[in-house]
């Protein structure tokens, strides 16, 4: 048995509350016997509790201590043993209210012991409930994308287009698959660097010698992903060139990097 792990576990305070239960008790008054580390760790406890319970003890207040010493200078007056007698009664009975305090305390510290292990267990399990809703989403959303990129590239109607990377950029490549019957142009990014963060790519479809905007996009970290780009019914080639972010003129032909013609 690893005690240490037993010592942890809130078997003591349990035992020392009177909370465990009656085979739980047997078995710590048995593990006693055998690790006086245990023993040890009991006895600590029972002090904390001990002194935490004299320390917080309730003060009475002002007016009742001022009334129970006029009571006793009033006693006082009458006759000297009645003095005795109170000075022995109230000796008596003056750890009864102390343990009465200290009762009070130890409930309190119980519930507030235990009101504390519930709420990191419940905030522990809110994390992680939340963690694996997040999960969960992400892989939804993954297993979507890869369905519908799937249903794309099985598609019999959907032209591919691979374009290739140009003297500019002999290592970028791409592809795309166009469905010219309802239009459709999905961009797969295989092979695209980085940018700064003031540039993007921008995808173009060529006809009739003239470039029409099929979008702005940002290559994904991974590559290898599929983005959904704008429309186009016709197209002699398709082209990429880097522009600056958010681009609303013409291609800069200077950056053409990939090209590539259907063959329809």
């Amino acid at each position: 048995m690893n005690i240490n792990e037993y010592i942890s576990s809130g078997i003591i305070e349990s035992y020392v509350l009177g909370l465990a239960s009656a085979e739980e008790r047997a078995e710590f008054e048995k593990l006693c016997k055998e690790y006086p580390e245990l023993v040890v760790a009991r006895n600590a406890f029972e002090l904390s509790l001990e002194k935490q319970a004299f320390e917080n003890a309730p003060q009475s207040p002002a007016s009742a201590r001022e009334g129970f010493m006029n009571f006793i200078n009033q006693e006082s007056l009458a006759s000297k043993s009645k003095i005795i007698t109170m000075e022995n009664s109230t000796s008596g009975k003056s750890s009864g209210p102390r343990w009465l305090a200290a009762a009070s305390v130890i409930l309190l510290l119980v519930a507030g012991y235990f009101a504390y292990q519930f709420y990191n267990q419940t905030k522990e399990l809110k994390n992680a409930n939340r963690d694996l809703e997040a999960k969960l989403k992400t892989s939804d959303s993954v297993l979507n994308r890869i369905a519908e990129e799937k249903k794309v590239m099985s598609d019999p109607k959907v032209t591919v287009v691979n374009l290739v990377g140009l003297a500019k950029a002999p290592a970028s490549s791409a592809s795309i698959y166009w469905d010219s019957t309802s239009a459709n142009v999905w961009l797969l990014v295989k092979n695209l660097p980085q940018l700064p963060s003031d540039k993007q790519y921008q995808l173009w479809a060529i006809i009739e010698g003239k470039p029409k905007n099929l979008g702005l996009f940002d290559p994904q970290a991974e590559n290898k992903v599929m983005l959904k780009m704008n429309n186009t019914q016709k197209a002699d080639a398709f082209a990429i060139t880097i522009e600056n972010r958010g681009n609303t003129g013409g291609p800069n032909l200077e950056e053409l990097q990939t090209m590539g013609k259907p063959k329809l």
